[in-house]
């Protein structure tokens, strides 16, 4: 049985059982569940002393749990802010201010850094005794609020540093002066001291070597860990014996130098190089630190380092704040480290006796391989240079992230961390925290970091896995608004995150409202109070934090284990998720975490895999290759090749003949061309093959498969499987979604609304159960399955006259006949391949998108050449034609568009220079089969704007119908339907407060049900009123002291930019539109719903019909039912519209300057009347620290632009 996971993360392993009154079970606020066990269940007390009361308890209230925290998510759940405070600009009416507003709108907690960034500087010093009483304020604020506060460990947001870390506690690297003598004689004199940084300078030794030919290893500075890079394979070139310096003749002169570094040597015949070897501070800071608060940053690589820093700052904190181990409280509950810019370092002052500890050899006389000379072979030099990266890798995770933990915890803390980008493996360094985060920026970016999070979440055992969420470059200006996030939110979701932390809210420190006010330099979300939008989060709020709790809840399902190389520092992989969802593993896990059970690979907290897929390397340590023969013959799949030879230095030679040696006995006759799979014993060993191939071939079905391109991420719980879908599109979808899950029926959890209800529109199929899904742009849903399938038959199609609308059988895959392939340099028949055959296997296979250079494994036609494949195939009698290039996925469907791109322009399109013809890049998009793609796609390979959101224009004819459309970076245009087109609404299916199903016919006609049995149902729809429009006039009212007027009377619904009234122009802010409209009586007839569609809104509304409240739209469609407040005869209709910031940024700018401003629009220093809590002198209705628009900068559509129409539905009890 799955373990539950509490909202704040706890397993539940063991339940507290106590008396309570409440019927059922709950979440108290410290995330205990209890349950009213003796009442519910009055033999508990018998069976309490039996052991197994936990087992009988969650049977009984897992339903409830997963219920009422969808419905009423808890507060542990709700989304945190990254909470910057800028410069010692802080004030405690600020910090009180901004906390009751998150609170106010559902933000459950902060992750404060405090940073400078280019924001002028303010009276209160890093952490000084103000700053530390501001910081009391703030934890006893949160409590009182009921929020939690993560503290990041120093100033900035990299690394761990600050004043209080002495130049011998920081990071460390190598560094040597050389000294080139002629041998032959007698050597006196003094060698140069080697770099010093930070006033800090020890010895570590002295060696000569026979002075080498000019051969230096390539990529040295990162191989050596001067820097952080991915490093490849082991180079083993040979070499010209003059570049090569033979151990055995490297002579240790250290006992010859004394403390001011003179050296007596009789030196050899020869020529020499003396090298004195030494280690100094990286001389790196924390940063962008305010300048009290940065210093150096610590030694990452001994335990001193990290306590230095930890005593520096968070004891203090957590001592001032009254912060117990053992307790779960509000206020401060975390520590963090966010992600690794703070370059890499490859020494620490015990690194001699920890390498040999680790590697069982001296590194003495390898030092002259970190200059990049090469000892005995480059074989062997490149083995040593593994062994320290390995060395280094390991320090980091256990004394840095390890120990950061350890301290964490002693004081009552939690650790997050950003855990990549350093000199370590990524996996293991987060596997130290309680929670690993990863990020994501909007409009893309970095996703990578989430999954790969994720992955060390899942295998790790840490049940919440964070994200620095939509971070932004100085693009996004006031941009963006949540529904112009919700899909990329989505997507991160998908990616196995559950704790959105928003990227970012500036602490605002005025006591009068400044708007839009502080800002975090250029960067980022601005996600603050003095949003516009602000006040109309809740819905989005709640949204996000009923994800959130269900995606905490139990384990995560996935078939595929990926084992990553032993190549230190190892990042994140990237594989397909073709049905069947995958996981990373580093090599630590399968060595300490991973056994064999009923043939699955599993991990100590419950996660399980089907497979385990190797790394395609030649090296692989024997002590993991012995642990993967062991998994084999206990019962496990292996899928990949065998490694050849050790990486490692360690037992070298012998090492190589064990690697060997185990190879044999696991692969043996498997040679992946006669033989490609055999037994070993109770498991399989497949030589290098495709996982979801290895996985179909034994049955296994997809986990999950949808018509449309769907995202999605499956949970089990218990007994309960939950599968989160998304739509990624802007336009609606009706699709067929199949989920590995069998006798067990369907429900929809909407977490927009909360609302649940059971599926009618399914089929239980072999294996697997069929959903028609109805899902609206950017929409999601949770399909979730609990009840056993009791005998019924649901609804598997609805047609209208004849024509299929949602079908819950997925449509029949076409078989694609391919009639040519041709793959490699066109015109150059040479390097040209036919692969019809190659192609249709894989299309037989199920692959109707594959990328386009795998067509080259095994047979190349142009190798280290771009080449290009060109397919024609046919679906039935018409005949498609794609053509893409080895970059790009190539997609044979019967979706294939006829489109031409006629105009294509991408970047600021008012400055040429900033804009390019990308024409030909979206012709191969359409080429490739591609009819939808993000915009931000088009900066690939050349982005004319950096950190600048750009547009894209775009004219095509689809099918001889000429089209245009425009959309910014985050946006996705799709070529079957223009952005702002939707299909008309037609059904719905939908239960009543009962449960009882429903159809919604918005079109008459005759509606034909098809039941799982084959059995037909008809209901004939009659005529239906005539859809209302409501035209104008609309009074509109402007929110006062924004610059607009108190009202206007608008005759036709336009965006405000059209409006003749200058301070409606450029108004930024909420304005209520009221109107009077007559409902005919036949539109609350008995069986007839209402609807309200307000057309489109820019960017967000509030409604209010007859006085009551009907709630807040904040994505599309902005449309409601309104059948419960409507009335026939008149109605009074009030829509609360707001816009974003830049118009009225825009219009400010037509004004006077009021500030001392620096180029970029930053401040020089604050202007006085800021100071002196006056208005703007110049008349600028706003003030913002960084000005991001200028005066010419086009205007962004604003408020309800309609059109508002009326719908009604005949409701038809099913």
């Amino acid at each position: 049985m799955n373990n539950l996971v509490s909202p704040g993360g706890v397993e539940i392993s063991r339940i507290e059982v106590v008396e309570t009154p409440a019927p059922h079970a709950c979440l108290t606020p410290r995330g205990r569940h209890r349950v009213s066990l003796f009442r519910r269940h009055p033999l508990a007390r018998w069976v309490c002393g039996l052991g197994i009361v936990a087992f009988l308890v969650i049977a009984a209230m897992g339903a409830d749990v997963l219920e009422r925290g969808f419905e009423q998510p808890p507060p542990e759940t709700r989304p945190w802010v990254y909470w910057f405070w800028l410069n010692g600009n802080i004030t405690s009416n600020g910090i009180t201010a901004d906390l009751e507003a998150m609170q106010r709108v559902g933000i459950g907690g902060v992750l404060i850094m405090e940073v400078d960034q280019g924001i002028p500087v303010g009276p209160v010093d890093f952490m000084g005794k103000s700053w530390r009483a501001l910081f009391q304020h703030v934890v006893a604020e949160a409590r009182r609020l009921g929020l939690s506060v993560n503290m990041n460990n120093d100033a900035g947001w990299n690394g761990s540093g600050g004043p209080w870390i002495r130049p011998e506690q920081s990071m460390q690297k190598v560094v040597w002066s050389e000294t080139n003598i002629a041998g032959g004689g007698r050597f006196e004199g003094t060698l140069a001291q080697p770099e010093t940084v930070a006033g800090f300078y020890r010895d570590i030794a002295v060696m000569a070597v026979p002075t080498p030919g000019s051969y230096r290893i390539a990529s040295i500075r990162a191989k050596a860990l001067y820097e952080t890079a991915y490093v490849g394979g082991i180079a083993r070139d040979k070499l010209p014996a003059e570049m090569v310096i033979e151990r055995n003749r490297i002579v240790t002169l250290t006992p010859k130098m004394d403390r001011a570094g003179r050296l007596a040597w009789d030196v050899p015949a020869g020529q020499w190089t003396i090298l004195r070897f030494g280690h100094t501070s990286t001389g790196l800071e924390n940063a962008p630190a305010p300048k009290t608060g940065r210093g150096l940053e610590c030694d990452k690589l001994s335990r001193e380092g990290i306590e230095a820093n930890f005593t520096g700052m968070m004891e203090h904190l957590a001592a001032d704040n009254r912060v117990k181990p053992g307790r779960s409280q509000l206020g401060l509950i975390a520590t963090h480290i966010d992600s690794w810019e703070n370059g890499a370092q490859n020494w620490t002052a015990r690194m001699l006796e920890e390498f040999r500890k680790r590697r069982g050899y001296d590194l003495l006389t390898f030092l002259p391989v970190i200059t990049g000379r090469v000892v005995d072979s480059l074989e062997v030099s490149e083995r040593f240079l593994w062994d320290l990266r390995q060395t280094v890798s390991e320090l980091v995770v256990e004394n840095y992230a390890g120990r950061m933990r350890e301290l964490a915890k002693a004081n009552g803390l939690r650790f997050t961390v950003e855990a990549y980008g350093g000199p370590c493996d990524n996996l293991p360094y987060g596997g130290r925290a309680d929670e690993p985060m990863g990020e994501f920026w909007s409009p893309s970016g970095a996703m990578e970091t989430c999954k790969g999070m994720a992955s060390c979440g899942h295998v790790y055992g840490k049940p919440i896995v964070g994200a620095e969420s939509f971070t932004a470059g100085n693009q996004e200006r006031w941009r963006e608004y949540p529904a112009s996030l919700k899909a990329l939110g989505d997507h991160a979701f998908c990616e196995g995150i559950n704790r959105f932390v928003f990227h970012r809210f500036a602490l605002q420190p005025w006591p009068e409202e400044r708007l839009p006010g502080m800002t975090m330099g250029p960067w980022g979300q601005h996600y603050e109070r003095t949003e516009t939008w602000w006040d109309q989060t809740p819905a989005w709020h709640d949204y996000l934090a009923r994800c959130q709790f269900l995606l905490r809840q139990g384990r995560f399902v996935a078939d595929i284990c990926y084992l990553q190389s032993e190549t230190p520092p190892q990042g994140f992989g990237d594989h397909p998720r073709r049905g069947y969802d995958w996981d990373e593993c580093p090599a630590e896990v399968v060595l300490t975490r991973m056994t064999v059970k009923d043939h699955r690979l599993s991990l100590p907290d419950g996660l399980s895999y089907r497979v385990l897929v190797l790394p395609q390397t030649e090296t692989m340590t024997p002590r993991l290759l012995r642990k993967i023969k062991q998994l084999a013959e206990d019962g496990a799949t292996i899928i990949g090749a065998p490694p050849k030879y050790s990486p490692s230095l360690s037992g070298y030679p012998q090492c190589d003949e064990e690697v060997r040696t185990l190879a044999a006995q696991i692969w043996g006759t498997c040679d992946g061309a006669k033989v490609t799979e055999r037994s070993l014993g109770q498991g399989s060993v497949v030589w290098r093959a495709e996982p979801e191939k290895v996985l179909l071939r034994a049955g296994v079905l997809p986990d999950f498969a949808s018509d449309e391109p769907l995202g999605h991420i499956h949970r089990i719980v218990g007994d309960t499987d939950q599968y989160f879908v998304a739509n990624p599109t802007p336009r609606r979808v009706a699709t067929t979604a199949s989920f590995r899950v069998t006798g067990r029926v369907p429900e929809l959890w909407w977490p927009e609304s909360g609302r649940r209800e059971r599926a009618r529109l399914y089929e239980p199929q072999a294996g697997l159960t069929s959903v028609a899904l109805m899902l609206e742009p950017s929409g999601s849903v949770f399909v979730v399955f609990r009840a056993k399938l009791v005998k019924e038959e649901p609804v598997v199609s609805v047609s209208l006259d004849g024509k299929v609308l949602v079908s819950a059988r997925p449509s029949p895959r076409p078989h694609v006949q391919v009639v040519k392939a041709i793959y490699g340099v066109p015109n150059d028949p040479p390097r040209t391949r036919d692969v019809r055959e190659k192609v249709q296997a894989l299309v037989d296979a199920g692959e109707d998108s594959f990328q386009v250079a795998h067509l080259a494994d095994g047979d190349d036609p142009a190798p280290n050449m771009l080449k290009t494949l060109t397919v024609d195939y046919t679906i039935g009698t018409t005949v498609h034609s794609v053509k893409a290039q080895d970059p790009f996925v190539i997609h044979l469907t019967p979706e294939t568009l006829n489109v031409k791109v006629e105009k294509a322009r991408y970047g600021v399109l008012s400055d040429p220079l900033r804009t390019r013809d990308v024409r030909a890049k979206v012709q191969r998009l359409v080429d490739a089969g591609e009819s939808s793609f993000t915009v931000a796609r088009m900066a690939e390979g050349d982005d004319p704007a950096v950190l600048v959101v750009k547009t894209l224009e775009l004219e095509y004819t689809r099918n001889g119908e000429h089209v245009s459309t425009q959309g910014t970076d985050p946006d996705t245009i799709d070529l079957k339907a223009p952005v702002f087109e939707q299909a008309p609404r037609v059904v719905e299916l939908r239960n009543d407060a009962t449960g009882h199903p429903h159809l919604l016919a918005f079109q008459p006609g005759l509606y034909h049900l098809v039941t799982s049995t084959s059995k037909q149902r008809e209901y004939k729809v009659g005529s239906l009123p005539t859809p209302i429009e409501i035209g104008g006039p609309w009074q509109v009212h402007f929110s006062p002291d924004l610059g607009a007027p108190p009202s206007v009377a608008f005759e036709s619904l336009v965006s405000w930019t059209a409006r003749p009234e200058t301070g409606v122009k450029y108004f930024s802010g909420a304005a209520t539109y009221t109107k009077t409209f007559v409902l005919p009586r036949e539109f609350l007839a008995r069986g007839r719903r209402v609807f309200l569609d307000l057309g489109r809104v820019e960017v967000m509304a509030q409604l209010k019909l007859n006085g009551k409240d009907l709630g807040t739209l904040w994505k599309p469609p902005f449309r409601i039912e309104i059948t419960g407040a409507a009335r026939h005869g008149e109605n009074n209709l009030e829509v609360r519209a707001v816009n974003l910031w830049p118009n009225r940024l825009i219009g400010d700018e037509q004004l006077p300057e009021d500030s001392d401003r620096n180029p970029d629009g930053s401040l020089r220093s604050w202007p006085g009347w800021l100071a002196e809590g006056k208005r703007s002198p110049a008349g600028r209705i706003a003030f913002t620290t960084w000005r991001l628009w200028k005066r010419t900068d086009a205007l962004l559509e604003s408020g309800l632009l309609g059109p508002v129409t009326v719908t009604s539905a005949s409701e038809i009890d099913l």
